[in-house]
């Protein structure tokens, strides 16, 4: 079945559309939101849907969130090109493919092997080799590799977790959700500076609860 240029062409003009009326203006962030197919990155009957403003199920009890919310925490970032970033809670890989257009080097951890070895099969499809994507149990963020000139979490603590500020540069940012996974967080962002950290509230979102341990999926 043939696929109609001018139906994608339309999906994709109200994609950005929806980016745009809900806070995604960085010209920079949007440009690759356009570039990096998130029907890439959602399976099965919700394939459909992929270019919709909306979570979807992805597997393991896990979601791919929003593009328009992965728009306002990349854009949250500020992100120069330059940094060495950790996303803690890789799902789907989505918010990693983007990433990786604005950064020098992205790890992505999550806490499900299924989930990485399914995003690491995109990355490699979509030639992205600057994305290093391992099962391990993101609250502790990644040691090895530390420290991190951003952090981006995409699932909600109760409080910031100590672990990763401590793996945060000074002259860093942290962006992540905050609050009980049961009722609407809020979008924070942690600046560290060389006499403590710094504290901005976004707005208002809903993710997945941040869950110690490694998950149990296979």
């Amino acid at each position: 079945m043939s696929v109609d240029p001018a139906h994608i062409a339309e999906r994709k003009m109200q994609f950005l559309f929806a980016l745009r009326s809900r806070g995604v203006t960085e010209a920079r962030v949007l440009s690759v939101m356009e570039r990096v197919d998130r029907g890439l990155f959602v399976r099965g009957h919700f394939a459909d849907r992929a270019y919709e403003d909306m979570p979807l199920p992805i597997g393991c009890g896990q979601t791919i969130s929003q593009p328009s919310v992965v728009g306002l925490m990349t854009q949250a970032l500020k992100l120069s090109g330059r940094e060495k970033v950790l996303e803690v809670g890789t799902g789907s890989g989505y918010q990693a493919a983007i990433l990786s257009q604005l950064a020098r080097r992205v790890y992505t951890v999550d806490r499900h092997k299924r989930l990485v070895v399914e995003a690491s099969a995109v990355f490699r499809d979509l030639d992205l080799t600057n994305i290093t994507a391992v099962t391990a149990d993101g609250s502790h963020g990644l040691p090895d590799q530390a420290p991190f000139d951003r952090i981006l979490l995409t699932a909600a603590a109760e409080d910031t977790p100590g672990p990763l500020l401590a793996q945060l540069k000074i002259g860093g940012i942290m962006v992540l959700p905050v609050g009980q996974s049961d009722a609407v967080q809020s979008l924070i962002r942690v600046s560290r500076s060389a006499t403590g950290y710094d504290y901005d509230e976004l707005t208002p979102v809903r993710f997945v609860p941040l869950v110690e341990g490694i998950g149990r999926d296979g």
